[in-house]
């Protein structure tokens, strides 16, 4: 089953944890066969936010909520259940300063 991994965190804490030790998870997941996609994103300043009511399409600079962590990244797995993915999640490294938030992915249907 496919799951992705938000990773959260406030940026200062973001920064202590060095890219190198990211990258070598992802490699560790790689060889399992157990990653399938993810990024690290930029800073919050740089988002862009989209929303459209009534047909209008607004944007705004920054991320969707004023949140004291934000999203950091993601990987996107593949485990055979919830607990796998849960035992992925706990070696992403940033889960030692924020958190990982699991969601199944679901599959589209035309």
């Amino acid at each position: 089953m496919k799951y992705v991994c938000l990773v959260y965190g406030t940026e200062e804490k973001m920064a202590q944890i060095a890219d190198a030790e990211c990258m070598e998870f992802g490699q560790e997941l790689d060889e399992r066969g157990q990653r399938l996609g993810g990024n690290a994103l930029q800073p919050t300043h740089t988002a862009t936010t989209v929303r459209v009511r009534s047909g209008q399409t607004t944007v705004t600079d920054g991320p969707f909520a004023e949140t004291k962590e934000q999203l950091a990244g993601f990987y996107l797995i593949e485990a055979r259940d919830l607990n796998e993915a849960i035992r992925i999640a706990s070696k992403i490294p940033p889960a030692r300063i924020g958190s990982i938030e699991i969601r199944p992915v679901r599959e589209l249907q035309p």
